[in-house]
């Protein structure tokens, strides 16, 4: 497995994380086979922040695009064989749209929800587009792909205030013939699936192996994964 460091906002705001991930990518195609890896078997996996950026990952994969970071990942030719994001904001603009869809939300949530849009995307427009800040918003487009986009598993609590957008994704995907597995989970919180000790967590964790073992060729090499947070 690699995991992958990436700048952070306020100080560095977007596309300076998605950049960074795209080119951690060309590394491990390059570099995976010195570490025992197959780039043929590649995973890609993030919670949160972190799923945001491995479906915006797996849009510079499969679309053709302009950016020089995207240009970098697009170069490798590997594409992965599947994606696991989970409970993720898979569109950053507008993130007030969650508060308009549950006005009851708490104070504490909406506060900290306001500050992703504001510390990853700033005052000013961004000078490049938002397609790799809001990557549900790219496939809600339904454009065809130029390489076939991987499987998803996309695992959320149903307590989770990001769940519109998990299912947002899912319909997206699935409108575009990608095979999804969505699992909602009833009554758990953002990131559940972090505290093993939950029954939830583990039949989360149990769904997540069962689709990488349907998506992911076993061969006698490690498979790899990279993984952000």
């Amino acid at each position: 497995m690699f995991n992958v460091s990436y700048r952070l906002a306020p100080k560095h705001r977007y596309p300076a994380a998605i950049e960074d991930v795209c080119r951690a990518y060309a590394w491990v195609v390059e570099n995976a086979a010195r570490y025992g890896g197959d780039p043929s078997r590649i995973v890609l996996a993030g919670e949160s922040a972190g799923a945001n950026l491995v479906t915006s990952l797996s849009l510079a994969l499969s679309y053709e695009r302009p950016e020089p970071f995207a240009r970098t990942a697009w170069d490798t030719g590997v594409t992965p064989r599947a994606v696991v994001a989970s409970c993720g904001v898979f569109q950053v603009s507008d993130i007030e749209r969650l508060r308009r869809r549950k006005p009851t939300m708490s104070p504490f949530v909406a506060d900290r929800l306001s500050e992703v849009t504001h510390n990853y995307l700033g005052a000013e427009p961004p000078l490049c587009s938002l397609d790799f800040a809001d990557p549900l918003v790219a496939l809600e487009r339904r454009e065809r792909p130029d390489r076939p986009l991987p499987p998803f598993f996309l695992p959320v609590g149903t307590r989770d205030p990001l769940l519109p957008d998990t299912r947002r994704l899912s319909a997206a995907l699935e409108g575009l013939g990608v095979p999804v597995d969505t699992r909602y989970y009833p009554g758990e919180l953002h990131a559940f699936h972090a505290f093993v000790m939950l029954p939830a967590a583990r039949r989360c964790w149990a769904h997540t192996y069962a689709f990488l073992d349907r998506h992911v060729p076993r061969v006698s090499s490690p498979s790899v994964s990279t993984a952000t947070t």
